[in-house]
């Protein structure tokens, strides 16, 4: 992921100046359209309505219907035998890294620009005791492959935390990682007895792009993570899922994590909502990202990753005004963008590239003229 530029007061993170702020307060919430993250997105109407629609029970007691229904789902769907539904995606991977490794010393073997690598607060090595090994895509190439890996794996030995996990991401920043990739890595795995997770919060979108059914991709790995509070939408909620030994050995840990529900089948049923009716449309995320793209482009922006889904990144060295600046100005109009390199689609905005791009093309238009884009 691209390192943030000295002095920028917004970033990837979505954190925001007072500048910014203030511009902001001057809209209703509601009408404020947000590109920062997919994580933004919120249930629709319709979605809150027919949580409330779904039965609940305890969930610590295996007694929640809505809750042993979506695990049932989900686990069908990626062709696993169990699955587990949990708080949150950063949970679902610290449950499944946890789980799969034993006892130090270990490492795992990901992807340097990974999200349990970078944004997870180093929680492998609090939770596992583990290190990481963070590896790098070789020259050429957007993704990591099997003589990359080979080349970090760590060996056992008196001086060593050896090897004992090697974790994935898909889409990464965006991107798809090929099939045919995942496929060479789970021989390599194999053949070295590791396991192999995969960080799916965003699998949803390479499969739809791609028409590759989750359980293809899933197959190739002993656990997955789903999460369904970014691009379908949902208000909360992961599905981790694996063998019936390793999902019990995660319930476990779920409950020394402090994870476990009770009534929690309104926000499952807000998951299963998800799946049926904003599952099959992030096709139009993608498509509003790519048009997206092609217009940031057209204002002097850099394209510096591929737009395989909902993802656009671009770089400001030769605009005119820089996406820091912009975040400030674009707030005038109330939209947030992250005055970084990264845009990301979701269905809160994808109907809203036009009134994005408008105001981006008037504030440079300003700027050409010589005029004051915003007093504030």
């Amino acid at each position: 992921m691209p390192a943030e530029k000295k002095g920028t007061t917004t970033n990837i993170y979505g954190e925001v100046d007072q500048i910014i702020k203030e511009r902001l307060s001057q809209f209703n919430p509601d009408d404020i359209v947000d590109f920062r993250s997919d994580t933004v997105s919120k249930p629709t109407k319709e979605m809150i309505a027919a949580m409330y629609t779904y039965p609940v029970g305890d969930d610590g007691y295996g007694e929640d219907p809505t809750v042993n229904l979506l695990e049932q789902t989900v686990a069908e769907l990626a062709g696993k035998e169990a699955a587990m539904f949990v708080a949150s995606g950063i949970m679902s991977n610290q449950l499944a890294l946890r789980s799969h490794l034993q006892a130090p010393p270990h490492s795992v073997l990901c992807d340097a620009r990974s999200h349990i690598f970078n944004l997870e607060c180093g929680g492998v090595a609090i939770h596992a005791g583990a290190l990481m090994t963070p590896v790098r895509p070789s020259k050429g190439r957007t993704y990591i492959t099997v003589p990359d890996i080979e080349e970090a794996l760590v060996h056992t030995s008196i001086y060593s935390a050896p090897t004992k996990l090697i974790a994935l991401e898909n889409t990464l920043d965006g991107e798809i990682l090929p099939i045919e990739v995942i496929q060479e890595i789970h021989e390599f795995a194999k053949s070295k007895d590791l396991p192999l997770h995969l960080d799916g919060a965003r699998l949803w979108n390479a499969s739809r792009e791609t028409g590759i059914p989750i359980k293809e991709y899933a197959k190739y790995f002993d656990s997955v993570s789903l999460c369904f509070s970014k691009g379908l939408g949902a208000p909360i909620g992961s599905v981790l899922t694996g063998s019936a030994e390793f999902i019990n050995r995660a319930r476990q840990w779920r409950k020394i994590f402090g994870g476990a529900w009770r009534q929690a089948g309104h926000l499952a049923g807000a998951c299963l909502y998800a799946l049926q009716n904003h599952f099959p449309n992030l096709n139009k995320d993608h498509a509003a990202a790519k048009i997206l793209g092609q217009r940031l482009e057209e204002m002097g922006y850099k394209l510096i990753k591929r737009v395989d889904t909902n993802m656009v990144w671009v770089e400001d060295s030769e605009a005119l005004i820089s996406l820091n600046e912009m975040a400030k100005e674009v707030a005038s109009y109330g939209i947030k963008i992250s005055g970084s390199s990264r845009f990301v689609i979701h269905l809160g905005n994808r109907d809203h590239v036009d009134r994005l791009t408008n105001a981006m093309q008037e504030i440079i238009e300003k700027r050409k003229n010589g005029g004051v884009i915003n007093a504030i």
